[in-house]
């Protein structure tokens, strides 16, 4: 049957086995790449800040990223089996036109998280400008001639699509990996090895004061990815296989986190023996610094790493998102353009202001929009579908995923309910366990409630294997 031009254009089409290339280097680079970066950095860097000492910081970070690869290889089986994009994959839980809700709220966390590291790496181009040339610090607007700039780049890179981002990954993982291990080996020498570096105790006196900081710090961990264990079909539809996928996200997601996240953790503890406090933004740190030679090596790695790290996580998502809206008007390139804007309009240097407003405020807030996602996801293809979809009716009206008008209200009320158990600990003091558990509630919330109505519904749990169109 004929796909309805409505739901299907040439990027959210499923992709044929010949075009899945992706191997599992590709999925151990893509998550290595994508970890080392400045917001990486910023997590251990914050829990230090925060109280944390080293290994407690680095035990909370290397949880968090095991607890979220779960729900990552759980949404990313149907991407490798049938070859399709977050956006569609999601008709099947919220039908045809209501998989636009959580497909918009997953882009406007995605532009949020693209305005941020866009706003990094200008501040990496203004300091290293500050080191190389002095002069330039005193050019009016100076820091937004280098974010515009920095934001052209990522336009540029988002215009020549999917196989840049690929290739982007392949070479860039294991420089900017060696470039931070040098910047580590560096700085630590110069506070005079890593013993000092790491001998500071854990500020917390009382179990119950690590407890009230480390709860919500777990979450925000776990929030920190939950972006991506939505949309990680986008991806997982270039596989050459399941084993592939799945073996190569557990080896590079874990690993990569906790060893970018150690290195943000000696550095900021460095920062601290250097310079009496401790300088949880890398940037800033390095301007610190009066040795162009280092400086400028370490900023570029660094705007390698946050291109890296943009284009992939933050980028492909929402372009497919809105894409989406209206596949026969808004391309994949055109879903970039969109995005590149709307990240400019969320004003991220605002939601960079320190520490407890990134992991608290930001993270932890937006993983309450994203658990209860995921838990309506994971439950429809595992729990109610069995992990079988009809792909040709993912693509038409009145097919299989049309429910009501095109929109699965059971979803719906299922989402809506996750949010508003999750962020009710914003509103009620007395609740506030409910928010530093955002996600975990959302997830569960929203999960539970779906399979219940879902039960009522007339849902194919049965359905037969369907061959993937090309």
């Amino acid at each position: 049957m004929a796909h309805d031009p409505t739901l299907y254009n040439k990027d959210l089409a499923p992709v044929a086995a010949e075009r899945r290339t992706w191997g599992m280097y590709n999925y151990a680079s893509l998550w290595v790449a994508m970890s080392v970066c400045i917001p990486t950095y910023m997590l251990a860097s914050g829990l230090i800040a925060g109280g944390m000492s080293w290994w407690q910081a680095i035990a909370t970070i290397l949880l968090g990223n095991l607890i979220v690869l779960i729900p990552m290889l759980l949404n990313a089986h149907a991407g490798a089996k049938y070859g399709i994009p977050f956006p569609v994959f999601v008709r099947a839980s919220f039908g045809v036109k209501g998989a636009n809700i959580p497909a918009v709220l997953r882009a406007l966390v995605a532009c949020g998280w693209f305005g941020i590291q866009t706003w990094i790496g200008g501040q990496a181009i203004y300091s290293m400008l500050k080191i190389m040339w002095p002069a330039a610090a005193q050019f009016p607007g100076g820091i937004w001639i280098c974010f515009f700039a920095f934001w052209a780049l990522n336009i540029a890179v988002i215009w020549r699509g999917i196989e840049t981002i690929k290739f982007l990954e392949g070479i860039g993982a294991p420089f900017m990996l060696g470039i931070g291990l040098l910047l580590l080996w560096w700085i630590t020498r110069q506070a005079g090895g890593l013993g000092p570096v790491l001998s500071a105790p854990s500020k917390f006196h009382t179990t119950a004061e690590f407890i009230r900081f480390f709860i919500p710090s777990l979450t925000g961990m776990v929030g920190f990815w939950a972006t991506v264990a939505l949309n990680i079909p986008d991806f997982t539809r270039y596989a050459k296989s399941q084993r592939a996928q799945m073996v190569g996200q557990a080896l590079g997601l874990p690993a990569a986190m906790t060893l970018y996240s150690f290195i943000g953790v000696a550095v900021t503890s460095a920062s601290a023996v250097l310079f009496g406090q401790a300088i949880w933004d890398p940037v800033e740190l390095l301007g610190k610094f009066n040795q162009p030679l280092v400086a400028f090596i370490a900023l570029i790695a660094l705007l390698v790493a946050t291109l890296n790290t943009n284009v992939a996580a933050n980028v492909v998502s929402p372009s497919n998102d809105f894409s989406n809206l209206n596949p026969r008007r808004i391309s994949f390139r055109t879903g970039g353009m969109i995005t590149g804007v709307i990240g400019v309009l969320l004003m991220p240097w605002k939601l960079l202001g320190d520490f407890s407003a990134y992991i608290f405020g930001w993270l932890v807030g937006y993983s309450g929009l994203l658990g209860p996602i995921a838990g309506v996801m994971i439950a429809d293809y595992f729990l109610v579908r069995r992990s079988r979809l009809k792909v040709t009716d993912l693509y038409r009206r009145n097919g299989l995923y049309e429910y009501d008008n095109g929109v699965n209200l059971r979803a719906v009320m299922a989402l809506v309910a996750g949010i508003v158990v999750a962020l009710l600990g914003l509103i009620i003091p007395q609740l506030r366990l409910l928010y530093d558990y955002a996600w975990f509630v959302g997830f569960g919330v929203a999960g539970l409630a779906y399979v219940a109505l879902m039960q009522s519904a007339d849902a194919p749990a049965e359905l037969p294997e369907f061959e993937v169109e090309s």
